[in-house]
């Protein structure tokens, strides 16, 4: 089995991920961090570097590359990664694959990521009073992609436990 968690920045795909990886016994990857692992930079540095273009068809040379093993395991995507290349074609046709959109609201969003802009490379710059408007209208562009997930998963109003206990019903 392989799990996709994706879904904007701070909706909690690192957190469901690794909590589902250790329910089922399977590997956790976090697709940042497996980029910052071969690239030998952290996401940051690698925007601003050598820009978003260059990280972006890296991310999608490292998501084929992690669909091609033979492995299971759960794997959390960059909050653009959806919407880049052909990724969510690859992980459609991808074997044994279930996605899990991790659907949080604007000012979930907001709430969750004013505390580790610094920590993200398309926020750190923003003013606070621009924040809601963007991270509105990277929801609204980025939607199409997200929806193609196999399962939807409103999380505003529920504790984690409660996320990983539907996840739970919808793997079983």
């Amino acid at each position: 089995m392989r799990i996709f968690f994706l879904g904007y920045m701070a909706s909690g795909k690192s957190t469901i991920g690794k909590i589902v990886a250790k329910k089922y016994n399977l590997s956790f990857i976090d697709l940042d961090n497996y980029i910052e692992n071969r690239e030998q930079k952290t996401v940051s540095e690698i925007f601003q570097t050598k820009g978003e273009i260059y990280f972006r068809k890296k991310e999608n040379e490292y998501l084929k590359e992690l669909i091609k093993t033979e492995e299971n395991f759960v794997l959390s995507l960059g909050g653009g990664t959806p919407c880049y290349g052909n990724n969510m074609s690859l992980i459609g046709k991808s074997k044994n694959t279930i996605s899990f959109y991790l659907k949080a609201s604007i000012g979930t969003i907001t709430d969750r990521l004013k505390n580790e802009k610094e920590q993200r490379p398309l926020v750190a710059n923003l003013k606070d009073e621009d924040f809601n408007e963007f991270v509105a209208k990277h929801l609204f562009e980025r939607s199409y992609f997200y929806n193609q997930a196999t399962h939807n998963i409103s999380i505003d109003t529920k504790k984690t436990d409660e996320i990983c206990n539907e996840i739970y019903s919808l793997l079983t």
